[in-house]
């Protein structure tokens, strides 16, 4: 065999090898960018649903967590009720007028029973009643959630309890979300003798 024809047969050999080499690589490889722009595309997805996700919380945090507005408290000595036997709890009284959703209602419930537990623990309060806590402690700190049609019965509820020595306090909403700004919207009852209350509660239903 010639020089030429042995230059020839390993050209042609190198470029079969290339072209092999070229084709399998392109199998081989292809599939594998495939199912990375799959990868990275699920990723993607997932990453924007979280945020999304963050986002949604924060809102409604933001929304449930500043929703009251300030207002003088109104202290009530409620001292006379330790001498009431029975069980002690606390009520909440839910306007059910507004429409609030029940994410809003509880963090309305929420401003209420800490305010009222407030009014009755800080030591400058004239409304301190730690003798009553104690006895609402040691009942499991009971508490029951009402529901009223408007303000006008709120109103007389928060005046008939303020006349029997209960320790009260309604929530005014600051109108940051549904509602609109100063609206009545729970009224903390307590803690109470539970037979004091329901003279100011009895006739209400269940939230």
């Amino acid at each position: 065999m010639s020089t030429n024809q042995i230059v020839g047969v390993a050209a042609v050999s190198l470029l079969t090898g290339c072209c092999i080499g070229a084709l399998l690589t392109h199998q081989c490889t292809r599939p594998v960018s495939v199912k990375q722009e799959k990868k990275d595309k699920r990723i993607s997805k997932d990453n924007a649903a979280t945020k999304n996700t963050e986002e949604k919380s924060s809102t409604v945090s933001e929304d449930e967590d500043e929703d009251e507005s300030d207002e003088e408290l109104l202290e009530v000595d409620s001292s006379s009720l330790n001498r009431v036997p029975g069980e002690v709890r606390m009520a909440l009284v839910v306007r059910t007028d507004l429409g609030m959703q029940k994410g809003k209602i509880a963090a309305q419930c929420g401003h209420a029973a800490v305010t009222c537990y407030k009014l009755m623990s800080d030591a400058d309060s004239n409304a301190r009643n730690p003798t009553m806590l104690r006895r609402w402690y040691a009942g499991g700190q009971a508490k029951i959630a009402l529901k009223c049609p408007h303000e006008e019965d709120m109103d007389l509820l928060f005046a008939k309890a303020l006349s029997l020595n209960i320790n009260a306090y309604v929530v005014h909403d600051a109108g940051r979300t549904q509602i609109p700004s100063g609206s009545a919207t729970v009224l903390g009852l307590g803690p109470a003798p539970k037979s004091v209350l329901d003279k100011v509660t009895g006739v209400l239903k269940l939230l």
